[in-house]
């Protein structure tokens, strides 16, 4: 192929350098095997903040990608019409990286990316490939939203789903089953892995007998962190010490309205000393915490594929979780946690505090997670952009795990 242009507005930029650490790991390992040019536009206003956001460089060269950063003003509350927005504001940079160095656009996330890669794909003569990453089971609900989104998805080369419910959301929006690809995300194995607990607590200065819990990701509502912490302040009250570590700032969905309500939680349930808000931490650092707990705790309401819990598992540290997108997929059985309802707190509860007194094999946790690296992704994500580029359908479609 002459090159792959990927487009997302989740990629990691100056004004939010965690943002989509995900898709950029995809993308960097997809860009060691072909030529990639990232096509990632910076909103030009921070509705949470009331501010203008960071400045970001036009275009430079990050590792192996081409990165360009067109500007774009959408509007809080736009909905469907947030993708023709981008559609007209990236047309520009798209005819400046031309054609002809590109044979396919992958567009990540099914709104607003898809209907505006698909008018990009018309405007440049380009088949596209989408990639659902779980947001859409909530776009899904509002109407308009859903027919522009399954009018895009209907006429893309490839749908990529990270797990088999948004695969299923597809076919749903009338996608042809021989166009979808169910293709898990990947984990960086040379940052999760197992580390010896005592030593990662010192140097955390975690108190060595203290059942720790870590939580992880944006403090927006969605992430169910009050939930870990009603479940600290019950566990503790029936004789266990849990402490709570919650790794993540204040998402763009959420402001800092929940983030202080956290906090204010906290101190409600007496638990200031035993809630340890650590902000954003980078991905070393992460591993570091995963290794120095005792067990994950996910309390999402909505996932796809939620990555925390890979790496967790990498880190040979089981996972308690609520069961959203792709969890049973990551957790297959009571080796590696446990999976409870959605709104069952009793019930997350019981499984953290069963976690807890159990006694695991890190080593056991972490040998299926590990084994499915960005390297494997970038692989099997290649042949559906190729077949893509070069006009194929599957004659069977793609379904693997996380073994």
């Amino acid at each position: 192929m002459k090159g792959i242009l990927s487009f997302t507005t989740v990629f990691p930029s100056p004004s939010a350098p965690q943002s989509g650490s995900f898709v950029r790991s995809r993308l960097e390992a997809v860009g060691r095997i072909e030529k990639v040019r990232v096509m990632a536009p910076v909103a030009r206003w921070d509705y949470r903040r009331r501010v203008s956001t960071a400045a970001a460089p036009a275009s430079r060269l990050e590792g192996s990608l081409e990165v360009y950063r067109p500007r774009w003003a959408h509007l809080p509350g736009g909905g469907a019409l947030n993708g023709f927005l981008l559609f007209l504001q990236c047309l520009p940079c798209a005819m400046r990286i031309g054609r002809e160095n590109f044979d396919v656009i992958d567009a990540h996330f099914g709104h607003p990316e898809a209907f505006a890669a698909a008018l990009l794909a018309l405007a440049c003569r380009r088949p596209f490939v989408v990639t659902l990453r779980g947001s859409e089971m909530v776009h899904s609900r509002y109407p308009l939203r859903r027919f522009l989104m399954g009018w895009a998805l209907r006429r893309a080369a490839r749908v990529i789903a990270v797990s088999g419910e948004l695969r299923q959301l597809a076919l749903d929006l009338g996608v042809d089953r021989l166009r979808t690809a169910k293709v898990p995300n990947g984990v960086d194995a040379a940052v999760f892995y197992p580390r010896d607990r005592t030593a990662a607590r010192t140097r955390l200065g975690i108190a060595a007998g203290a059942k720790a819990i870590l939580t992880a990701g944006n403090l927006v509502w969605e992430k169910g962190h009050h939930r870990a912490i009603e479940a600290v302040a019950s566990l503790r009250e029936r004789g266990i010490s849990a402490e709570l570590f919650i790794a993540g700032a204040p998402g763009r969905e959420g402001g800092e309205r929940y983030a202080a309500g956290l906090r204010a939680l906290a101190a409600e349930r007496g638990l200031a000393e035993r809630v340890h808000f650590l902000g954003v931490v980078k991905a070393a650092a992460l591993a570091e915490y995963m290794c120095a707990c005792d067990v994950l705790c996910l309390a999402s309401h909505r996932e796809g594929w939620p990555n925390v819990v890979h790496e967790s598992l990498a880190c040979g540290t089981p996972v308690v979780s609520t069961d959203v997108g792709a969890v049973r997929d990551l957790i297959p059985s009571a080796a590696y946690g446990a999976v409870v309802p959605r709104d069952d707190q009793a019930a997350l509860e019981e499984a953290l505090a069963g976690a807890l007194a159990a006694r695991w094999d890190p080593a056991a946790v972490a040998a299926r997670a590990g084994a499915r690296t960005w390297d494997r992704v970038a692989r099997e994500v290649l042949v559906e952009l190729e077949n893509a580029a070069a006009g194929r359908l599957a004659a069977q479609s793609l379904s693997c795990d996380a073994s």
